[in-house]
């Protein structure tokens, strides 16, 4: 019975120990905005605000998407603006896969919902400090047609994340 309770009580600690080394933190910012049930309306900007004050170190940008089934294209088109403190502002247009080959979603999760890591900048330096703003918007078009789509059903969440 002492042996027992020695070994386990040495399986929690190794276990403990393992869970404090490998959560290193190394988000910066990571908020997620939810899209209403009716869809990502394509006028509907996701706006994201935060503050830089490492002007030297490099960052690596996240969109992070959410998805369900309602998804019904294998790519999503996003329109993107950065704003610096100055006033400076950076547009981007950026098509994502969002199935594989057969159709299938891409991104992580067991359940219906998938959550998708789209690379935005990699190893971005923000050269000044202050408050930043960063927008999103949809620009999904049907084959064919001028105008967006009004109302893109299937996005639950859009999100920005910062990371060393």
């Amino acid at each position: 019975m002492t042996t027992t309770l020695k070994k386990n009580s040495f399986l929690i600690i190794l276990f403990s120990l393992f869970l404090m080394f490998s959560c290193n933190d190394k988000t910066d910012f990571n908020v997620y905005k939810p899209i209403d049930n009716k869809g990502w309306k394509a006028s509907e900007k996701i706006v994201f605000e935060f503050d830089v004050t490492d002007t030297i170190s490099p960052k690596n940008l996240f969109i992070n998407i959410r998805n369900n089934n309602d998804y019904k294209f294998s790519n999503l088109y996003l329109i993107t603006e950065l704003i610096f403190p100055n006033e400076t502002v950076v547009i981007d247009t950026l098509q994502y896969e969002m199935t594989d080959v057969t159709g299938r979603f891409l991104g992580e999760g067991f359940t219906e919902i998938k959550e998708n890591k789209l690379f935005y900048k990699e190893n971005k330096v923000f050269p000044i400090s202050g408050k930043y703003m960063f927008n999103v918007r949809q620009s999904m078009r049907k084959n064919g047609e001028v105008n967006p789509i009004e109302f893109l059903k299937g996005i639950q969440d859009v999100g920005f994340s910062i990371e060393n």
